[in-house]
């Protein structure tokens, strides 16, 4: 058995066991703590599997944002009645049957392959070259299925004005209150001064290369996000009130920008999200670019959390 084989089994039997201890553990910090972990692991995973889009995106989303959202409405709840929820035999039964046909179905998929798989891989391919594209996963997302990824990006700023809306309404246009998190002290401070600088640069690399390699504006974004928050969280900086132009003008000139591009294509390319011949590579790039920053800002003010009034001062 080789090393790699060794390591793979490894890596299953962890996702498993990190799995079981997210639904087994008793309190809500530690269930959220393992989810974290079990993204993180699920992310190597798809490393093995050569599918490196998907795995940053995974890091990105899956473990790192979504479980720092997960730690905030863990703080923002009642601990004590967090804590006390108690889930009866039969739910769990039902659950519990439930998650067995998913895994009996998954195992029927993956034990019992079709003879031809079906895919369309080779037709992206052959297409491809006229995108100025080398990343395939870039040209499907903003040649063959831009529609979908522009009502990705409108969804995220719709679930970030349900956070807003969310607050109460002599809290509407004041500052996300960010005291859930850790008190400042001089180990976070000193992380908060050291790391985004690098991070920056490394959230402009991921989107740049999105084009060619692995990478773009979800995975660049939430780097971006995760520097900013870092930053506020540390004490450095306040976060800005929902009120600011800038804010609310980022937020939406990656949507805005695509949706235009999108509409220009009739004009130039006879086609909704078309691009004109010559003119596809550097369009989708200054997309790319454009939503890095709103989706950035979008991810911030999602973990920063609805608007309180008590933060301004």
């Amino acid at each position: 058995m080789s090393i790699a084989s060794v390591f793979d089994i490894a890596v299953v039997a962890l996702i498993l066991a990190i799995g079981a201890s997210t639904i087994l553990v008793r309190t809500a910090f530690a269930a959220v703590v393992m989810f974290a972990v079990y993204g993180l692991l699920l992310s190597i995973a798809w490393v093995r599997l050569h599918a490196v889009d998907v795995a940053l995106t995974e890091a990105a989303i899956g473990g790192g944002m979504t479980g720092l959202l997960l730690l905030g409405a863990v703080a923002r709840s009642r601990s004590d009645d967090v804590d006390r929820v108690r889930v009866g035999y039969p739910v769990r039964l039902a659950t519990g049957a439930l998650c067995a046909l998913v895994v009996a179905g998954l195992a029927i998929v993956v034990l019992h392959p079709p003879a031809a798989v079906p895919t369309l891989a080779p037709v992206v391919m052959e297409n491809l070259p006229p995108s100025g594209l080398g990343n395939p996963v870039a040209g499907v997302l903003f040649v063959f299925r831009a529609l979908d990824t522009l009502l990705e990006k409108v969804v995220v700023l719709l679930a970030l004005l349900g956070v807003w809306s969310l607050a109460p309404d002599r809290a509407w246009g004041g500052t996300p209150g960010l005291q859930v998190y850790a008190k400042p002290d001089p180990p976070l401070i000193f992380l908060a001064q050291l790391l985004p600088p690098v991070g920056i640069v490394f959230g402009i690399y991921m989107c740049w290369v999105g084009a060619k390699d692995p990478g773009g504006a979800f995975q660049g974004g939430t780097v971006l996000a995760a520097m900013w928050l870092l930053v506020i969280v540390a004490g450095l900086q306040k976060a800005p009130a929902i009120s600011r132009l800038w804010l609310r003008g980022l937020l939406i000139a990656g949507p805005m920008l695509f949706l235009a591009i999108g509409l220009a294509g009739w004009v130039f390319a006879d086609a909704f999200l078309a691009y004109p011949e010559g003119y596809a590579k550097p369009l989708i790039v200054a997309v790319e670019a454009t939503l890095t920053l709103s989706i950035a800002v979008a991810l911030a003010m999602l973990a920063a959390g609805p608007p309180e009034r008590a933060q301004q001062q």
